[in-house]
Order: C-alpha cells, then sequence, then structure tokens
C-alpha cells in the first residue's frame, strides 16, 4: 500500500475505480484541473509516494528533484516514447522510479469510425457525397497504411463489408495475407486504391507530394493518426484540387493543421473517435492493474 496517492488531473478512472483506487493507498488526493505551473504540481505532490496523471502535465527533472518521495508514477494515457512522453523518464529511471503507462484502451472504437464516416461519404448520408451516384464498401479497392493493432481491426471490418482489402506496412504480416489482404509497396497501394486508411506510430511521415501525386483524384484519404503522418502542404493541394476527401478526428487538430481542417474538402469530427464509456473501463482496469502489479512486486 502506498501512503500517499496525488492524482495530478482528472484522469481515465470512472466512478467504480476511483473507490477501488483508495484502497491502495493510506491517503489519496484527487484534482480535477490542471496546474498552472510547477511550483502547482510541486505543492500538490508534495510528499506523496505515488502520482497519477494524464497527457497534459509534465512531470519535469525539476519536479522529479524537489519531490523526493515518489516511487511510483501512473500515466493514465498512452506511451509513444521518450521523445513525446510528458514524465521525464530518463530522470525517473535514474531516481529508480517505476513509470507505467496505458495501451490499447481506446482501439475499438477506431474502426466503428472509420466505417461509418465511409458510408456517410460514399452514400451522401451527411454534407458530403464521394461521387455522382451512391457507392457501397462492396468491391472498393482500400489500402491501409501500417498494419498493426488497429490497423489490423479497420482491415477486419472493411472486409466484412466486401472491400477489398490491400496494405503497406514496414513488415510483411504474413499471417494477415492468409485472409486474403495483399501486401504492396507503397507507391503500388496508392495508385491501385480508391480509398487509404493511415494507422502509422506518432508523426511518421509517408505522404508526400509525390505520394498524392501517386494516389491521384477522386480518391478518400482517412487519417487516425496521432500527429502529422502527412506533408501539410501536400495535403493542402492534394485537397484543393476539389475532388478528393479528408476524413479526420480531433487527434489530428493541431496548430499547425488548422488550414487543413477548415478545408471545404476535409470532413473533420471535434471528437477522439478511440473515446467512449468502454474506453474509460479498460482504461481504469489499466490503471489499477498496473498499480496493483507494481504493488505486489
Amino acid at each position: 500500500m502506498f501512503k500517499k496517492i496525488v492524482v495530478l488531473e482528472s484522469i481515465l478512472l470512472t466512478d467504480e475505480g476511483k473507490e477501488i483506487l483508495k484502497k491502495y493507498s493510506q491517503k489519496i488526493i484527487f484534482y480535477d484541473t490542471k496546474a498552472n505551473s510547477e511550483e502547482e504540481i510541486i505543492d500538490r505532490i508534495n510528499d506523496a509516494d505515488a502520482v497519477l496523471l494524464s497527457f497534459t502535465t509534465k512531470i519535469t527533472k525539476r519536479i522529479l528533484d524537489k519531490c523526493k518521495n515518489i516511487k511510483y508514477i501512473g500515466m493514465c494515457c498512452s506511451f509513444y516514447g521518450e521523445k513525446y512522453s510528458n514524465v521525464d523518464m530518463k530522470v525517473a529511471n535514474e531516481k529508480g522510479i517505476t513509470v507505467t503507462y496505458l495501451k490499447d484502451y481506446g482501439d475499438e472504437g477506431v474502426p466503428e469510425y472509420v466505417v461509418s464516416e465511409l458510408i456517410r461519404l460514399l452514400h451522401g448520408l451527411g454534407n458530403y457525397q464521394w461521387k455522382e451516384r451512391p457507392y457501397e464498401l462492396t468491391n472498393l479497392n482500400i489500402g491501409i497504411i501500417g498494419l498493426g493493432k488497429i490497423g489490423t481491426m479497420v482491415a477486419n471490418v472493411l472486409k466484412y463489408f466486401g472491400a477489398n482489402i490491400y496494405y503497406y506496412s514496414k513488415t510483411r504480416k504474413y499471417e494477415e495475407e492468409k485472409k486474403g489482404y495483399q501486401y504492396l509497396p507503397l507507391a503500388d497501394l496508392l495508385r491501385k486504391c480508391d480509398i487509404i486508411s493511415t494507422h502509422l506510430n506518432r508523426d511518421v511521415v509517408l505522404l508526400n507530394e509525390e505520394e498524392f501525386t501517386q494516389f491521384g483524384n477522386g480518391k478518400i484519404y482517412i487519417n487516425t493518426t496521432i500527429g502529422c503522418c502527412y506533408n501539410i502542404d501536400s495535403l493542402k493541394k492534394w485537397l484543393d484540387t476539389g475532388e478528393n476527401y479528408y476524413i479526420c478526428d480531433s487527434v489530428s487538430n493541431l496548430p499547425q493543421t488548422q488550414e487543413i481542417i477548415n478545408h471545404p474538402n476535409t470532413i473533420y469530427t471535434n471528437k477522439v473517435c478511440g473515446n467512449s464509456k468502454q474506453s474509460d473501463i479498460r482504461a481504469t482496469n489499466q490503471i489499477l492493474n498496473n498499480i496493483k502489479n507494481y504493488l505486489c512486486n
């Protein structure tokens, strides 16, 4: 059991999870708002030996130096490597502080979002319609760029609707190819497919002007990758033809992408497609399991 847990800001924890969390500490303090400064973070942590936070609060070297009792930091969010971490992982490791994080808790919502937005665009169920006549997903050539867990889930759902699935990934996925998914080099995939969907690691840029030229016009690009996996100017030029559509959710809404978000041929959803009641429950279970595993070791 911890002596004191401080929850530094609002995190993905259900009310039931908050009650269970109390069993793992003699004392627990919840904050619902983000601290305004490092000093406020230090004051909040004080003598706590465990800290929970989301992605909006940074734990710097100075904070770790000041808060000497910290033994455990629970990142209640995904981890995309030290470069993007809001916790100074190097200093935490040097001080012997255990840092845990969440993974895959919001995956299930992504294929639902991809299919729902594509169907709306293909059939003209919203403000846009792809072609003069409505289209089904049946027999459309769809390219998945990045056939990891989420990319595979998207491919599986689209295949159920009758789409022809092609993929490009840094490694061949031979087990998935048994389902009929065909690997193509990126340039060939772009030329072949009517629609592409990107599922890449954060800020892996694969789509530049050459790639959008290869993709051509009268096409659909859907993206749920965090950060930019495309060159912004190249995507805008591709959209400016007026024949192409870009679909994205709010993880693509960055200061540098405002012109893309506001483009007339962008179908933007001001929601995180992986966020749901069920994803909160999965996140809560991971948060509690991470703490339980730490205390049991």
